[in-house]
């Protein structure tokens, strides 16, 4: 046994316990693995202290009863992934001519948009929900395409890691791709994606030029990167960052294999779990709490072991050279100035390979930025569906979707 192996387990031992400590320990360490990798982690000390833990999970429940966010749903369908992974995903089609349709005209201006499907794609730990606001603004505008990655939202666990096989950002590309072949088979195609949902653009990319070429007419990639994300920080002293670094993989893999019992100990941590999430997701002080517990509640979804199982992909994920095949299409590259999981600088390293990139850096927003501003990314979404020709030059979305709970002077 290795150094590292012998240290994770270390680690790990006192999560194997059947104790209710242990179960605390376990949940502290299932969430802040978790969250971190997710793209959500650190503190809640000042809440726990002049919150108690029943009106804490009062509001919790208030807010899950409350919040309308996650509650679109589409036409379902099926895809199969080339493992035989079903991979679940819906459509949003156009209205019909005649049919009501007061935000078309108002984001757009005419009844009958291109014939372009939008493909979103989500990032690690979440769903197709996290995209809740912009599916909110272009239904009925344009045919758009929502999918779960495998082992998220309503998505089967993938079939290649039940037989133990490890994911790869190259799995997800070819994901992707059924997934195209069986909800837009046809057509033009604007792809976006977040977090781990670009990367899966960029293998995507890489695997299938072609399509690249004949088909794509523009590119979203929001809080994403393209490669070097071992070298994130995570907004963490640099010497405790090199420490998780060198155990978390043995960690990972032991915590995945006590799955019932680290999920036993996210359920008993919940308040820590909260405070992580807001903490590395979101960075504007006056987030609407029902939108982060909503986000909660999506990383709440994920199974330890399939954090376990995602978490190398990304250490090994390098798609540089995968960008070129985007050069002369219109391209949006978004990010969070404060995102400290994927850094706005990785956004920068993109946009400065795809020199015709539209860059959009946006203050005061954490890695959900499409949660936390929604309104800035649904704006620029829209302005790249002008530029890729799906929509007439000159239509705006305006301030659809604002989050925060800030009165206006």
């Amino acid at each position: 046994m290795s150094e590292t192996s012998a240290e994770a387990l270390e680690v790990v031992a006192g999560a194997t316990s059947t104790t209710t400590g242990s179960w605390r320990i376990a949940g502290l360490a299932g969430a802040a693995i978790g969250v971190v990798a997710a793209g959500a982690a650190a503190g809640v000390a000042l809440e726990r202290m002049t919150v108690g833990r029943g009106m804490r999970r009062k509001a919790r429940l208030a807010l899950d009863s409350a919040g309308p966010y996650g509650s679109l749903r589409g036409t379902p369908g099926k895809a199969y992934a080339d493992d035989g992974t079903e991979l679940h995903y819906e459509v949003d089609d156009v209205e019909p001519e005649g049919g009501p349709a007061p935000r078309r005209r108002r984001l757009f201006g005419r009844k009958a948009p291109a014939p372009v499907t939008v493909v979103f794609s989500h990032g690690y730990c979440l769903s197709q929900d996290s995209w809740h606001f912009q599916r909110a603004a272009l239904r009925g505008v344009v045919r758009t395409v929502h999918w779960d990655q495998r082992s998220h939202g309503r998505s089967r666990r993938g079939v290649a890691q039940a037989q133990g096989t490890p994911v790869s950002i190259d799995q997800l590309g070819r994901d992707l791709k059924a997934v195209l072949d069986a909800a837009a088979p046809e057509g033009p195609i604007v792809l976006v994606g977040h977090s781990m949902g670009g990367m899966t653009v960029m293998a995507l990319a890489d695997q299938y030029p072609e399509l690249i070429r004949d088909r794509v007419v523009g590119v979203a990639l929001v809080g994403t990167s393209s490669g070097r994300l071992g070298e994130v920080n995570f907004g963490l002293p640099v010497a405790g960052v090199n420490a998780i670094r060198r155990v978390l993989p043995g960690v990972l893999k032991a915590l995945g294999q006590q799955a019932e019992l680290v999920e036993k100990g996210r359920r008993a941590t919940a308040d820590l779990f909260a405070g992580i999430i807001k903490r590395y997701s979101f960075a504007s002080r006056d987030i609407d709490p029902a939108v982060a517990r909503f986000a909660e509640r999506m990383i709440e979804a994920t199974p330890i072991d399939v954090v376990a199982e995602f978490y190398p992909a990304f250490t090994d994920h390098d798609k540089t050279e995968a960008l070129a095949r985007f050069a002369g299409l219109p391209v949006l590259v978004l990010a969070g100035v404060r995102d400290l999981v994927t850094p706005s600088e990785h956004s920068e390293a993109i946009a400065g390979l795809l020199p015709d990139a539209e860059l959009v850096l946006v203050p005061d927003a954490g890695h959900l930025v499409m949660l936390e501003h929604p309104e800035v990314v649904t704006d620029r979404l829209a302005d790249l569906l002008m530029r890729s020709g799906a929509v007439p030059a000159g239509a705006t979305v305006g301030g659809y979707g604002s989050t925060s709970t800030a009165q206006p002077g």
